[in-house]
């Protein structure tokens, strides 16, 4: 089968583990160790190779700048014999936001978006809020505080509905084929700060209830998937012993649509992947 460029639009705000999952897939795309492998060399991985030199330190790594917008192609073939270039980007998190509150796209990003063929949406719940706003509680009950606050906010849930109306509105207006929706993943990080295990999709809709309605009211076959991709918070100063000793690709694992664990980390990009159903 012919190779095929399968760009992938990472989304995720600082914090949600998007260059520590970069690091760990790559390892296990290098190593072979999962249902996606590489075929190929790689280009550009500088930004990937300083995150896992960090982590096979024991250490966290460091923040990436708000200026900062990397893209890395890796040639892969799944377990099926499917072919593919994976572009991957790394950016730092405050761009996301900035499209947020500024209701604009940069320039990189709409090329991005003309280019994607999937969508892979990386969400922390731990950090989100989910205070009351025009969304979640009556007109009614909003009016009777409205003397305690004139100033008001879109909670997070809000937020990351109007980022996604935003980009689908773009990908609308440069896609050739009108109306059609990249296939989308929406990763939840950092799972081993939940405390309660489950399905990841009732973890989602118990947290953010009305963004877990749009995403399955606008895709029909959207998977919902948790991630840690270090398994354990790795301390800034104090390297872990066990993932010097042991190296950092036996560690991070996928939490399953069914709940069940895997620590195939290329999973998530096998499922956006995918043939079209």
């Amino acid at each position: 089968m012919a190779a095929l460029d399968k760009s992938i639009l990472l989304i995720g705000e600082s914090g949600v583990g998007k260059s520590h999952y970069g690091a760990q897939l790559l390892k296990r795309l290098m190593q072979e160790d999962g249902r996606i492998r590489m075929r190929g060399a790689a280009t550009n991985l500088e930004p990937f190779e300083a995150v896992m030199a960090r982590l096979d330190a024991g250490l966290p790594a460091d923040h990436t700048a708000t200026s900062v917008y990397h893209e890395s192609r890796w040639p892969i073939v799944d377990d099926e014999g499917r072919n593919a270039h994976l572009i991957w980007p790394d950016y730092g998190g405050e761009q996301v936001k900035d499209i947020i509150d500024d209701r604009q796209l940069p320039r990189i990003w709409l090329k991005r978006i003309a280019q994607s063929s999937a969508w892979l949406l990386m969400i922390r719940l731990q950090t989100t809020r989910f205070d009351d706003d025009i969304f979640s509680r009556p007109l009614t009950s909003l009016k009777e505080n409205s003397r305690e606050s004139r100033e008001g906010r879109l909670s997070d849930q809000a937020r990351l509905i109007e980022l996604l109306q935003i980009l689908l509105y773009a990908q609308s207006t440069l896609d050739k084929c009108m109306g059609r929706l990249p296939r989308l993943v929406v990763l939840l990080t950092c799972w081993d700060e939940i405390g309660s295990p489950g399905k990841p999709i009732d973890v989602l809709k118990e947290r953010l209830p009305m963004f877990g309605d749009f995403i399955e009211s606008n895709w029909k076959d959207c998977s919902v998937l948790g991630m840690s991709a270090l398994e354990r918070a790795l301390d800034k100063e104090k390297p872990d012993k066990d993932y010097i000793t042991q190296g950092s690709e036996q560690f991070g694992y996928v939490v399953l649509e069914d709940g069940t664990r895997s620590p195939d980390l290329t999973l998530p990009i096998r499922e956006l992947l995918a043939d079209p159903p």
